[in-house]
């Protein structure tokens, strides 16, 4: 019996020194397998990175340094006085056009999260095959490019003397907002286990009640990663104001303000340059802060549905 037992023991010792030999072994097999994904994301960052780069680098020289070596960083002391003049600029007041942006972008994610949730909500606790279908047409509407919708939306803004207005402009943006809203809402939303209605109801809330104060501080994640994609999205629009505001309006957003103020100096890219860094800057930093929202938002509704 205790021959049979120390056999055994030793076989165990022999599995278990083969095992941590072999382990270093694997760790290497790993490294190398993962080398090849390494090497190609790098080259993938550093093609997305350059021209961030050379926009940077090129808002701090003068002309005769950008076409002589756009690619080297500025010769002698660093200057900010084609920012500076860039600020100034008399074709597009920056400020003026960060202004009005800012209110587009807040005004079309209020609208979005007070449109688009309750219908999630309703789509989400509905059991019934119209409200799935409904879901489903919400997102094929993901599928349509917004500039397809230009012509249809111009005529029906113009019926309604809401061309070259902050209102229409901002329900064309809200309307582009909602599909994509309601479709991830509606995912997260079905996640959240129905008991917290039921309790909600026993305590006499009703459905509207009970998703303002029960189910939409629960959705901060997935609202945080929407909030973020919307003001990507109304921030770098650029054809749909352009048609809707149009320059007789007054009316200039950072992208359009910037189109016009970079076209008159479309050769002269000591202004180019720091005008285009100007227009990116807030939503550079915007995105650096915001970011792990944007993660955790996406994880959060993956790893519970």
């Amino acid at each position: 019996m205790s021959s049979g037992l120390t056999v055994t023991e030793s076989r165990q010792e022999e599995g278990t020194a083969v095992s941590e030999a072999a382990a270093p072994e694997r760790r290497s097999v790993r490294r190398r397998s993962g080398l090849p994904r390494a090497v190609f994301l790098g080259l993938v960052a550093i093609f997305m990175l350059t021209p961030l780069y050379v926009l940077v680098v090129n808002a701090f020289k003068p002309q005769e340094e950008i076409l002589a070596n756009p690619f080297g960083l500025p010769v002698g002391a660093l200057t900010t006085r084609y920012l500076s003049h860039a600020l100034h600029n008399p074709q597009f007041n920056i400020v003026r056009g960060y202004a009005v942006t800012i209110l587009f972008v807040v005004a079309v994610n209020v609208l979005s999260v007070a449109l688009a949730g309750p219908v999630a909500y309703v789509i989400a606790r509905s059991s019934r095959r119209r409200y799935r279908l409904l879901l489903l047409t919400f997102l094929a509407g993901t599928f349509i490019p917004g500039q397809v919708l230009v012509i249809p939306v111009v005529y029906v803004l113009k019926t309604l003397g809401l061309m070259g207005t902050i209102r229409g402009f901002v329900l064309f943006e809200t309307a582009l907002t909602l599909p994509f809203s309601v479709f991830l809402y509606a995912g997260y939303i079905g996640t959240i286990p129905p008991t917290l209605d039921q309790a909600a109801a026993v305590d006499g809330a009703g459905r509207l009640r009970t998703f303002w104060k029960i189910i939409f501080p629960l959705m901060r994640p997935v609202v945080a990663t929407m909030v973020i994609l919307n003001t990507f999205s109304v921030w770098n629009d650029f054809v749909n104001p352009q048609i809707i505001l149009g320059p007789g309006s007054g009316l200039y957003t950072v992208t359009t303000g910037v189109y016009a103020a970079v076209s008159q100096y479309s050769t002269d890219y000591s202004v180019v340059f720091p005008t285009l860094l100007l227009a990116i800057a807030p939503l550079l930093v915007f995105f650096v802060v915001m970011q792990r929202h944007i993660i955790s938002g996406l994880t959060a509704g993956a790893t519970k549905g």
